[in-house]
Parts: structure tokens; C-alpha cells; sequence
């Protein structure tokens, strides 16, 4: 078998694994090692291998993630969320599906100081849940809103998935995070768009409740200023080139810190709980980060990649229908994997053969760049598409009056917005890189 072959069959393996629930760091190393052996030998691999996870773990960049993650730990239980859900509430509340849209800009909110898609619908979950219940808003709406919701964590940066993106594909994570940014408020206006024709189309599915006068609602906003004293300092200092994303990390993870103490009346019990969390978290990230390392080691002495983008280039297809074809297998993927398997498992192959296709004659930063975002889009899409749908699960085990398959209706209004939403971004490249070619 020649290089290119033995790639393809070990490729073919690894999903295997992936399909039998082999996590997903244990399928990639014991791939990668069995590929690079199928080709090398053991000689070439234990020579990488004595200097591999040195090489990944000293990466200053990395640093970023655990405090990303803290950060996002301290504000699911600093009582950040619940602040915010009361003051849009407050104000958009008293519309036809005005609850369900402040759950919605609270997500986006919340997103901005968590990170983590999981983590924002889980809080928000807890926050949101029984006022919609209380008011009468649907099960499948108020599942299918707090689930899509969710997703913005992963969108608005920072987003630990967009790290991990820019970890691999070498590119600048500030100018990721600012490219990030037009796109999840896009998102959030799109998923609060489908509410609003939703309860068009079903009145009973979202009623209002009382309007506040302009004295509760305004008394209602100081819950929202911490969130916002720390997205100004965090994103303002990324931004405005006061401090590196670690830097940002650090003094939003110490500023979190303090309201969860403060505002939230955390003690040591769930500082502890807190440091656990993000140790776990932590500790599997770059555990998959290693075997994504071994495997890209692999496909590299392969060629495999290479073969792709060659195939690809003769095919005589043009770059749309590239374009298109992975973000649609994305989806698919969506259906059966978790966001961080995705991006490390696709983006060693798939990001060639973007990098060596002409898009609107954009250069290979920019083409980086917008490909990352319109990747991360695609698998945040995943959290919400059955059969995994890891946000659906979580709040629907909070909501357990609320079926499984009510829930996955719930989420088909948020799915079009979000492939309304893809098909612009692709269209016009602008909307993800003004930010980044004005700023930088």
C-alpha cells in the first residue's frame, strides 16, 4: 500500500473508533501512532513522540484556554446570569415572545464572560426555564431557545473553541475573536427574528407578560453591569492592543472571580468545585490536543492532505462547491460528534484545501480567517441537531415535562436561522473581516 492509501485506511479507522464511542483523544493517539509505525516505523515514531507533548504543552498560547475556562466557571455560579435574564426581561418581556428573546440576549450576553456552549445553556437553563414555564411559553419554544441560545457562548468570543482553531491553523486569536464578533450578534438577532415569527405563527406558544413601567425596568439593568465592566475590559484590551489574550484571560478571570465571591456568595466549597471543573476540562482538551498532534503527525508523513487538495484542485469543481460540500459534511458530522472533536479532527485536512482555493481573491489571512468563522458556525450548529445535540439534552433534562422529540422541534426554527445566517456569511466575506481589516 503506498502512504496516501495507508492514510485513507487509517482515516477510515479512526471513525470507526469515534463511532463505537472511543473518546475521542484515545482514538486519535492510538490511530496516529498505528499509522505513523504502518509507514516509519517505531523507530521515527518514539523519536516524535519523546518530544511531542513538550512541544505542545509549552505553547504560551495554550495558557488561554484554562483561564477562559475558569473564567467561564466562575460566572455560572457568580449569579451573572440571573442579572442579566432580569434586565432584558424587564424590557423586551412585555412583547409576544419577549421572554424567550431576553433568554436568547442574556445567551449572548452570558457568552460573552463563559466561552463554553454547554456551560451557557446549562446557566441560562437554570435562570430562564421556570420564568417560561411561569408565563406559559411552550415546551418546545422555551427548550428549543434556551438550547439555541446556548450556542452563542461558543460564538460571542472569547470562545475556547476559536483558540483551539487558531492554535491549529497558526493564526492571530485576537484578530479571530474580533472576526467573531459582527457574526454572534448576527446570530442572536436571527434566533430572536425565528422567535418572533414563530409566535406570529403561534400565539400561544410565547404570550407576554406585563409591561414594567420605565422605573422597574431601568432599576432592573443594574444586574447587567458587571457582565459589561468585564466585556470592556477583556474584549476592550484585546482589541484597543492593551493586553494579550492571556493577559485579557487573566484580569477577566481575577474581575469574574471577585463578583462570583461578591455578587454570588461563592465560598471555598465551590471555589473548589470551580478549580475541579476547569482542571477536568482542562486536562481533556489537551489530552485531545496530544493525540490531534500524533494524528496530524501521521497524516503528514501520509501525504493524504496533500493528495486532497490535489484532487481537489485537478477536479475541476469549483471553490463554492468545495466550500459547500465541507460545510455540508460539517453538518453531518454535527449529527454524530461534539464541536471540539470536529474542529481537531477536520480542520489538519480540510483547512489545505480551503488555504489553496481562491475566495473572492482574498489573501491567506483573511481566507483564515473567514473560514475558521464560518467553521465555527457550522459546528455550533451540531449542539443543536439530533441524534447528539449535547445543548437539547442538557435542557431538556431540566425541562422533563417537555418530550424528547419536542425538543428537537423546538430548535427547527433557530436550525433555518442559522443556515440563512451561514449562506450570507458566505456570500459576502465582509461581514466577518470588517472588524479585523479596521481594527488591525
Amino acid at each position: 500500500m503506498t502512504s496516501v492509501q495507508i492514510g485513507g485506511l487509517f482515516l477510515a479507522i479512526l471513525l470507526v473508533l469515534l463511532v463505537i464511542r472511543i473518546p475521542i483523544a484515545i482514538a486519535m493517539l492510538l490511530t496516529g501512532i498505528g499509522g505513523y509505525v504502518a509507514i516509519s516505523g517505531w523507530d521515527p515514531l518514539l523519536n516524535y513522540l519523546k518530544s511531542v507533548a513538550y512541544a505542545r504543552y509549552t505553547v504560551y498560547d495554550l495558557s488561554v484556554i484554562p483561564l477562559f475556562l475558569l473564567m467561564g466557571q466562575f460566572a455560572s455560579r457568580g449569579g451573572l446570569a440571573s442579572g442579566l435574564f432580569r434586565a432584558s426581561a424587564a424590557m423586551i418581556g412585555h412583547w409576544r415572545g419577549g421572554l424567550a428573546m431576553s433568554a436568547v440576549g442574556s445567551c449572548a450576553a452570558f457568552g460573552a464572560v463563559c466561552g463554553s456552549s454547554i456551560a451557557t445553556a446549562a446557566t441560562m437553563g437554570q435562570v430562564a426555564l421556570p420564568e417560561l414555564k411561569r408565563y406559559n411559553y411552550s415546551g418546545s419554544l422555551a427548550v428549543g431557545c434556551l438550547a439555541a441560545g446556548g450556542t452563542l457562548g461558543i460564538l460571542i468570543p472569547p470562545s475556547v473553541v476559536l483558540v483551539i482553531y487558531a492554535i491549529l491553523a497558526q493564526e492571530n486569536i485576537s484578530a479571530l475573536f474580533m472576526a467573531a464578533f459582527i457574526p454572534g450578534i448576527l446570530a442572536a438577532i436571527g434566533y430572536m427574528i425565528a422567535i418572533a415569527i414563530y409566535v406570529r405563527l403561534n400565539p400561544e406558544a410565547g404570550p407576554a407578560q406585563p409591561r414594567l413601567n420605565w422605573r422597574e425596568r431601568l432599576a432592573a439593568q443594574k444586574g447587567v453591569w458587571p457582565v459589561f465592566l468585564i466585556f470592556i475590559v477583556v474584549l476592550g484590551g484585546i482589541y484597543g492592543g492593551y493586553f494579550t489574550p492571556t493577559e485579557a484571560a487573566a484580569i477577566g478571570t481575577v474581575g469574574t472571580g471577585f463578583f462570583a465571591v461578591v455578587l454570588g456568595g461563592m465560598r471555598l466549597r465551590e471555589f473548589k468545585e470551580v478549580l475541579y471543573g476547569t482542571a477536568v476540562t482542562t486536562a481533556m482538551i489537551f489530552m485531545i490536543l496530544l493525540g490531534a498532534d500524533v494524528m496530524n503527525a501521521f497524516l503528514a508523513i501520509s501525504q493524504l492532505p496533500v493528495a486532497l487538495v490535489e484532487m481537489i484542485t485537478n477536479s475541476g469543481l469549483g471553490p463554492f462547491v468545495v466550500l459547500a460540500g465541507i460545510l455540508l459534511l460539517y453538518l453531518f458530522l454535527g449529527c454524530v460528534m461534539d464541536t471540539m472533536s470536529m474542529i481537531l479532527l477536520t480542520i489538519p485536512i480540510f483547512f489545505p484545501i480551503i488555504m489553496g482555493l481562491d475566495f473572492y481573491g482574498l489573501d491567506q489571512t483573511e481566507k483564515a480567517i473567514w473560514f475558521g468563522i464560518l467553521a465555527l458556525m457550522v459546528v455550533e450548529i451540531g449542539m443543536i441537531t439530533p441524534p447528539v445535540g449535547m445543548n437539547v439534552y442538557v435542557i431538556s433534562s431540566m425541562a422533563r415535562d417537555v418530550t424528547l422529540r419536542d425538543a428537537f422541534r423546538g430548535v427547527v426554527p433557530f436550525l433555518i436561522s442559522d443556515v440563512v445566517r451561514v449562506v450570507i456569511l458566505v456570500l459576502f466575506p465582509s461581514i466577518t473581516l470588517c472588524l479585523v481589516r479596521w481594527l488591525t
